[in-house]
């Protein structure tokens, strides 16, 4: 029998507007960092457990991150959070 010990998922998000949307670059960033943050909520919201690893604001108002997120409650995932 197989059971699971522990298990985690690990992302890269990017959280970006289309090209054509006609905002200011800093527009575009505060709209991508308000998106960002309502990701966040949700996940505390649901009680996800996560890690961000990496957070980055790129030059063209994107942000790329990197996270890594419970894959289920069912699992032990300490290892992954410590």
């Amino acid at each position: 029998m197989k059971r699971v010990k522990a298990a985690c998922i690990q992302q890269t998000l990017v959280f970006l507007q289309k090209e054509d949307c006609g905002l200011s670059k800093a527009s575009i960033l505060e709209t991508n960092r308000r998106e960002l943050e309502h990701y966040k909520q949700t996940m505390d919201r649901t009680r996800t457990r996560y890690q961000i690893v990496s957070e980055e604001e790129q030059e063209d108002g994107s942000i790329i991150v990197r996270v890594r997120k419970q894959y289920n409650d069912k699992a032990d995932v300490s290892e992954y959070f410590a």
